[in-house]
């Protein structure tokens, strides 16, 4: 339960609503429990008259005035109960949008570390199982939970003016029945856990085939694929039918003890009215009291069924908000800024500038809010100190595999510089330490002079644009994918970085041009169309610091050629790191950084490496050389001539 009171407080804005629908449901309950009375009261007159008692007309008129009171009573119960499920249904719909917003939120924060380590499926089974349960329960704990308490309680104290030992049966069973719950949920829960990672599996893998169909089918994998989602389902039914079997097993003994327990209250309603201790009218009210305090106890069964998915759905859910995020300075929805709470502490306001540790005038805010593109112009053009420098940094990814043993290095301002290693060699890494994606282990990584792990992660995102190999685009139009940093862009800026990329041309060839659509990833664009694409998007970001992270890599000769003019273009007095990619491209840069099984090996012009003996000098004898054995040493280096 306290999980569930964490996932409640982190919603408490909708304590109207909680009110509101409790309200309902509570007058509700108060108009079922007049009921008994009125029939308790007809079936009096009703037997008064037909035993001669009572006059007829006098009992017409009597009997009239019930059935218009019951009447105004089931009206009222009607016009309440749906304004308490419509209220209960805002209520729940706005709990599902403030808990996926905080999920979302709290994501777009963790750091790279957690995606690479969790199945994209498995999160977002995460976000469906875990809000849906949870605001599930709340409206069915809203709608029933009080108005039984108060169903409950009346029912024991009109039980006990009429006989105390009914009160005393009718007060034993709810605790016997909570016990045999709690024992029968222990068990539950842990198989409702392993449940939840079979489907979590089975999800994750989904979403992983949906992705790279075109793989599976290449491969003729379809069965295969099947197979192991089935296998997940089959591993859940099984568990289903043990968590099945042990919850009715459980049933059967909580609703056979409580149905001797209603036997002897029945008994004794019977009796006493032969006895002469209650009238007809009385043992009818009785009876009808039993019926109400009864329904209670079996939809007891319901609300502690949705209650413990919601405990293992909220587990899940706590736990995704427990991971440490990345400290970053989240744009909200008024413009402020705030930082990254805890999973049950909203964030508090950021200030902006540099001296308030927020994000400067001009660089990336919030999480790609519309101004979040970064300071514009080649800043680190008129920077006096290296623009980037890593000091001593050393990195892995497992604690175990060395990526980045002691590498140092400074590149000036608008200075070109290649990074050269064999694949695996910690060329990306570079990258991603850049950006703030990881922390290293050891050493520094500075920007424009200052040490990065002292600046705001969006301020750091702000200032780099990347290019990398894959141009991953998103689903939309070619518009929003150029405009993705700047979503404020003029048409006239759109279309000047499209015609600098050579992207304008096929772009205006489509029926719809800037407007249409590309699909997911941009599945409707060749692999060619998508990176100039990607190119116009970091050119229209326009930031002082660039990565070329494979960029060309898949384009082909004529491709590259139409690309290359507007990376020239966009690389110019700018500082520029360039993944190795073609060594056409390697050879028109200033510097070039060679990685050796992590360590900085050499560092110099081209003309200089050529002639060292190195990794590039053997390189350039490798794309001369015409044997196969070779062309396959050089791509080991991911290079092609």
């Amino acid at each position: 339960m306290r999980s569930i009171g964490r996932i409640l407080r982190i919603g408490r804005e909708l304590w109207p609503y909680y009110l509101a629908v409790t309200a309902a449901s509570v007058v509700v309950s108060a108009t079922a429990l007049l009921v008994p009375w009125v029939i308790s009261a007809a079936t009096d007159v009703v037997v008064g008259a037909a035993s001669g008692g009572t006059d007829a007309a006098g009992a017409t008129g009597a009997l009239v005035g019930l059935a218009a009171a019951l009447f105004g009573v089931s009206i009222a119960a009607t016009l309440v109960s749906n304004l308490g499920g419509y209220l209960g249904d805002q209520m729940a719909v706005r709990l599902r949008a403030i808990l996926s917003h905080r999920y979302f939120e709290h994501l777009l924060r963790l750091p790279q570390r957690y995606f690479d380590s969790e199945l994209t499926g498995r999160v977002i089974g995460r976000l469906q199982r875990s809000i849906t349960e949870t605001s599930q329960f709340a409206n069915s704990f809203a709608n029933n939970f009080l108005s039984m308490l108060l169903t409950v309680a009346a029912s024991l104290v009109i039980a006990a003016t009429f006989s105390p030992w009914l009160a005393l049966l009718l007060a034993v069973i709810y605790p016997i029945f909570t016990w045999l719950t709690m024992l029968t949920s222990r068990h539950w829960q842990a198989l409702e856990a392993q449940k939840n990672t079979e489907y979590d599996l089975a999800s994750g893998r989904f979403t992983e085939v949906i992705s790279q169909i075109k793989v599976v089918k290449s491969y003729v994998q379809e069965l295969r694929e099947l197979r192991a989602f089935d296998a997940n389902f089959d591993r859940a039914v099984g568990l289903t039918q043990r968590q099945s079997r042990w919850w009715h097993l459980m049933d059967i003994a909580r609703r056979g003890i409580l149905d001797l327990v209603f036997f002897a209250i029945y008994l004794i309603i019977f009796i006493s009215t032969a006895q002469g201790a209650f009238s007809v009218g009385g043992m009818v009210m009785l009876i009808q009291l039993v019926a109400l305090a009864k329904a209670p106890v079996m939809n007891m069964s319901y609300l502690v069924d949705t209650l413990q998915k919601a405990i293992a759905g909220s587990k899940d859910y706590l736990d995704a908000l427990a991971e440490e995020p990345e400290t970053l300075v989240l744009a909200g929805d008024d413009g402020g800024a705030a930082r990254a709470g805890t999973a049950d502490q909203p964030g508090q306001g950021g200030q902006r500038g540099h001296d308030g540790g927020g994000v400067p005038s001009g660089s990336g805010q919030g999480l790609g809010g519309e101004d979040g593109a970064s300071g514009r112009g080649p800043v680190s053009a008129t920077w006096t100190g290296p623009a980037v420098e890593f000091s001593h940094v050393c990195f892995s990814y497992d604690d175990e595999t060395v990526v980045l043993d002691d590498v140092s290095f400074a590149i000036a301002a608008g200075e070109r510089v290649a990074v050269v290693g064999e694949s695996g060699g910690g060329k990306t890494t570079l990258t991603s330490l850049l950006l703030g994606l990881y922390r290293p282990g050891a050493g520094r990584v500075k920007l424009l002079g200052r040490d990065i792990a002292d600046m705001p992660l969006p301020e750091v995102r702000g200032l780099i644009g990347v290019v990398f190999q894959d141009a991953s685009l998103f689903s939309g139009t070619v518009r929003e994918n150029i405009a993705y940093a700047r979503a404020d862009a003029t048409d006239e800026q759109i279309a000047d970085v499209a015609r600098r990329s050579n992207a304008a041309a096929f772009i205006e060839r489509f029926p719809n041009g800037y407007d249409s659509q590309i699909g997911e990833r941009g599945l409707k664009l060749s692999g060619g169309q998508k990176q100039r694409i990607a190119i116009a998007r970091a050119m229209l970001k326009d930031a002082p610091i660039l990565v070329l992270d494979e960029a060309t890599s898949s384009l082909d000769t004529r491709a590259e050629r139409q690309v290359q003019e507007g990376l020239d273009e966009l690389m110019r007095q700018r500082t520029t790191i360039v993944i190795a990619h073609r060594l056409s491209t390697i050879s028109s840069v200033d510097r070039i950084i060679t990685l050796r099984d992590g360590r900085v090996d050499e560092i110099g012009p081209p003309e200089e490496l050529a002639r060292s003996g190195g990794i590039y000098a053997e390189l350039l004898a490798l794309q001369a050389s015409a044997t196969k054995r070779d062309r396959k040493r050089l791509r080991a280096y991911d290079l092609v001539g």
